[in-house]
């Protein structure tokens, strides 16, 4: 199996398998559905037309909010699914998923 598999059998999210689930889960929901709301909030001021610096600010909040999400997802697979692969010798193929998905968040 390649680094590019999304489903790479050392993740604890593979389809169907529900003997691990994703860590904090309840707490990553909320956050986005937080989220999800910010972005409503920001649809309804350009409906409006508030001051585009009000708009601006709202949308840097919303990517930091993003970012956040994105750092726990990241730690959760690098807590947990990386360092399983590790565990049972396949983690140069983990090790170079996670550097691919860190080069695409940073883009």
């Amino acid at each position: 199996m390649t680094s590019s598999d999304p489903h790479a059998p050392h993740c604890h999210n593979v389809p169907g398998d529900k003997s691990a689930v994703q860590p904090d889960k309840k707490r990553l929901v909320s956050r986005l559905n937080r989220i999800e709301g910010q972005v409503r909030g920001i649809a309804r001021m350009v409906d409006e037309d508030r001051y585009c610096v009000d708009i601006l600010t709202q949308l840097g909040a919303i990517r930091a909010a993003l970012d956040g999400v994105a750092m726990q997802l990241l730690e959760n697979h690098a807590n947990g699914c990386v360092a399983k692969a590790i565990g049972a010798g396949n983690g140069e193929d983990a090790i170079a998923e996670l550097m691919d998905v860190v080069r695409k968040l940073k883009s």
